[in-house]
């Protein structure tokens, strides 16, 4: 028997759902985190190796990109943290239904943006 659906392989021209992208940005999410948390090891160990390097990366951490790239990895963090708690919920049984996925995505973005003013009003 020979199947003659379409087979469409562009995932571009896909029209993925809400629960799909939050899902996908979620892995996104965590190779930042991860990325990132050995960026910041480095430079801890870079600032408590002398004198010098810790006061020429309290500059770094007083300028506007290093306050970005801080601001970006702890957002990183908190929708990585948010996302999973939402997967948690799911493997427990909640939320899992076809219905409550794009529910369960917005309240992943909303809380997330709240969390990345509140990081970005700290921060600065």
């Amino acid at each position: 028997m020979k199947d003659k659906r379409p087979v469409n392989l562009d995932i571009g021209t896909i029209d993925l759902p809400l629960a799909a992208l939050t899902s996908i940005t979620h892995r996104v999410s965590g190779v930042i985190v991860f990325v990132g948390i050995a960026i910041l090891l480095w430079l801890f160990d870079a600032s408590l190796a002398s004198e010098e390097g810790f006061n020429s990366l309290g500059g770094l951490a007083t300028s506007f990109l290093g306050k970005l790239i801080l601001w970006g990895v702890l957002a990183a963090l908190a929708y990585h943290m948010v996302a999973g708690c939402k997967h948690l919920l799911m493997d427990f049984g909640i939320g899992e239904t076809k219905e409550a996925a794009p529910i369960g995505a917005k309240v992943v973005i909303v809380v997330s943006i709240v969390l990345f003013v509140v990081l970005g009003v700290w921060i600065w």
